[in-house]
């Protein structure tokens, strides 16, 4: 896979998938722009600069319409155009339904599906007059399977499938293909958290016996970014090591 000349936004990068994902296709030669609430560590820019590629960075609030084609408008303005958009940024409120506060549904709306459509309408724009473009939206296992205490967050992730299908319909014509990554449970710092009887009972519903790794994810947006997936569009690559 070959990604020179092109630009990708991964948004939600500071760290865990988000910056794997950046790390990866920097490898393969793509130049970076880094969008994430919390500044970036110096750390992670210095790794993907390490590929010989350039790393752009940006504290932003995905929510903020004006500050996501603000961000925007800067990175076309450095590199000359947006070629991968990664919508990875989300957060969780988690709770059970009957103790679930409005703004916890609200907040995990707002960034989780409002935020992506603020993100991609902005970058769309440009993919359009390349005419050419990758979007890939980070769903989750939970989106299909739902999760006790996660109804607002499963919601999102569900939301984020049919905005992924219906997207691909009205972009393919422009060579712009949208799809979507799910996840499984992933090797993280939520994940690591959980004592041993949680993570024994996630294992237990997991065919392989083992959780994801980030770079599992990474290397699926990878592939669906790249020329080899051309003809791949409006559908949904689960990595959750057959856990459903």
């Amino acid at each position: 896979m070959n990604f020179n000349g092109k630009t990708a936004l991964i948004t939600g990068a500071g760290r865990g998938i988000g910056k794997t994902i950046a790390v990866k296709l920097a490898k393969f030669g793509s130049d970076i722009a880094l969008a994430d609430m919390n500044p970036i560590n110096d750390d992670v820019l210095k790794e993907i600069e390490e590929n010989g590629t350039k790393c752009l960075s940006y504290k932003l609030d995905v929510t903020n319409v004006d500050a996501v084609d603000s961000v925007v408008k800067k990175i076309i303005d450095e590199t000359g155009g947006i070629h991968i958009l990664v919508n990875n940024a989300g957060i969780t409120q988690d709770n059970l339904f009957m103790r679930m506060k409005p703004e916890q549904w609200l907040q995990v709306i707002d960034v989780n599906l409002n935020g992506v459509f603020h993100v991609t309408k902005s970058v769309i724009r440009t993919m359009v007059k390349q005419h050419s473009g990758r979007i890939i939206n980070i769903s989750s296992v939970v989106g299909f399977s739902g999760n006790p205490g996660q109804v607002n967050y499963s919601s999102t992730k569900s939301g984020l499938i049919g905005f992924t299908k219906s997207l691909s319909r009205e972009v393919g014509t422009r060579g712009i293909t949208v799809n979507a990554v799910a996840p499984g449970f992933i090797n993280t710092a939520m994940t690591q958290a959980l004592n041993e009887s949680q993570q024994q009972a996630i294992l237990s519903q997991i065919p392989l016996g083992r959780m994801g790794e980030v770079d599992d994810i990474a290397n699926a947006v990878a592939f669906l970014a790249s020329e080899e997936a051309s003809y791949i569009t409006g559908t949904v690559l689960h990595v959750n090591g057959g856990m459903y």
